[in-house]
């Protein structure tokens, strides 16, 4: 496939790049220009695609939108130690109607992940998600989302899907390839009772901000265990952002955000990942430099992955059992890394949906609290949601 409706990155950022340092990230990854066209992406292991999508914001009023500021900050930065390539695709710009920017998106997401590239996706309002899910129906029969998010967007599923209700549309409309939605970091007064109740029942996860930011290492399982990774700004707290961005004065601040974002690059399954709700503003640098950095530590992330799932080896990791409540449940800890995974059993008696997701990734603390007598709720939700 061509990616013939992706536009270059304007000639006023490439003018900008020109004066950086050689060291710069900009000078150092394939970037999409009018003069060079898209880049080739072999050996690329990350592209960045933008998508100036914003129409189904409950609150648009027909605002346009660029990303050059989030381009200029971030290429401005100087690289760690990595041995990854990244590429910038430029900009998918709005179709004649919103289906044909999520038709556009869908296809370049489709295709990159095909090629085993990553796509980091740039927004526009979060309803892109949707597309981005969308994206994997082809070749993904149960997709893990995770929302970093102050609100679970489930919203009204009867009405034309809007940035705070995509997640409903994600679960009723077919095909039904999603497995379990994760929310982190959202707060009470946002949410109706009738979605947290909803969440529940659903044996879905969620995090609330408190949690969060007592724990940070909490949500890494979470992530470990996500293919699409989708961030909304408005989770980040107002002292932290620009002025247009300013949502709630309670939220994550910005080591918590890109932290996050690390963790979500050194999980192996997360195969998308996506940033939304930017607003630029006549004082736009505290955001766009906030999400360059983030997207500085997911690559990171990508940077230093290591594939310690692999339990075939007995000399690369340790087991252990322990009883509760009558239930043994298993253990498994890397010698590679450190990092927990709890076994899922197979229920033989219904249709099961964990044939690939046997072991779920947790934390120490999981196993601990089962020596304890203490079945960790991560493991219970998984059994329930299988057994529903």
């Amino acid at each position: 496939m061509d990616f013939n409706f992706l536009s270059p990155v304007s000639d006023f950022v490439l003018a900008h790049n020109e004066l950086l340092s050689a060291q710069a990230l900009g000078r150092k990854i394939k970037i999409h220009s009018a003069q060079q066209g898209i880049p080739d992406l072999d050996g690329v292991q990350i592209a960045i695609v933008g998508v100036l999508e914003n129409r189904n914001d409950i609150n648009y009023i027909g605002e346009e939108f660029c990303l050059d500021e989030i381009r200029k900050g971030f290429y401005s930065l100087f690289p760690g130690s990595w041995s990854i390539s990244v590429a910038d695709l430029g900009d998918i710009e709005k179709g004649e109607s919103v289906d044909d920017t999520y038709f556009a998106l869908k296809e370049v997401v489709n295709t990159l992940i095909k090629q085993n590239v990553i796509p980091v996706i740039l927004g526009g309002s979060q309803d892109l998600t949707y597309a981005n899910y969308r994206a994997y129906d082809s070749f993904a029969p149960m997709v893990n989302i995770v929302n970093v998010d102050s609100k679970f967007d489930l919203g009204d599923s009867t009405k034309p899907i809007k940035n705070n209700s995509f997640v409903g549309k994600i679960i009723l409309d077919q095909p039904y390839n999603l497995f379990n939605y994760a929310t982190v970091g959202y707060q009470t007064y946002f949410n109706s009772q009738e979605e947290i109740d909803l969440m529940d029942s659903l044996y879905f996860e969620s995090y609330r901000l408190g949690q969060v930011s007592h724990d940070i290492t909490i949500v890494e399982p979470v992530l470990r265990d996500a293919n699409i990774v989708s961030i909304d700004l408005g989770s980040v707290k107002s002292s932290e952002v620009s002025l247009n961005q300013k949502v709630s004065p309670n939220g994550l601040n910005g080591k918590e955000i890109c932290a996050i974002a690390r963790y979500a690059g050194i999980s192996n399954k997360v195969s998308s990942f996506g940033i939304y709700e930017y607003r630029p503003s006549s004082d736009d640098e505290i955001t766009s430099m906030l999400v360059s950095q983030m997207l500085w530590y997911f690559i990171e992330g990508v940077n230093y992955r290591i594939k310690d799932d692999d339990f075939s080896d007995e000399y690369t990791y340790q087991k252990f059992i322990t009883l509760v409540e009558s239930e043994e449940l298993v253990f498994y800890k890397s010698n590679k890394t450190g990092r927990w995974w709890i076994e899922i059993p197979f229920l033989s008696e219904v249709n099961n949906k964990l044939k690939r997701h046997t072991l779920l990734p947790c934390m120490h603390q999981d196993y601990k609290d089962a020596c304890n007598n203490k079945v960790p709720e991560r493991w219970y939700k998984a059994i329930r949601k299988n057994s529903v």
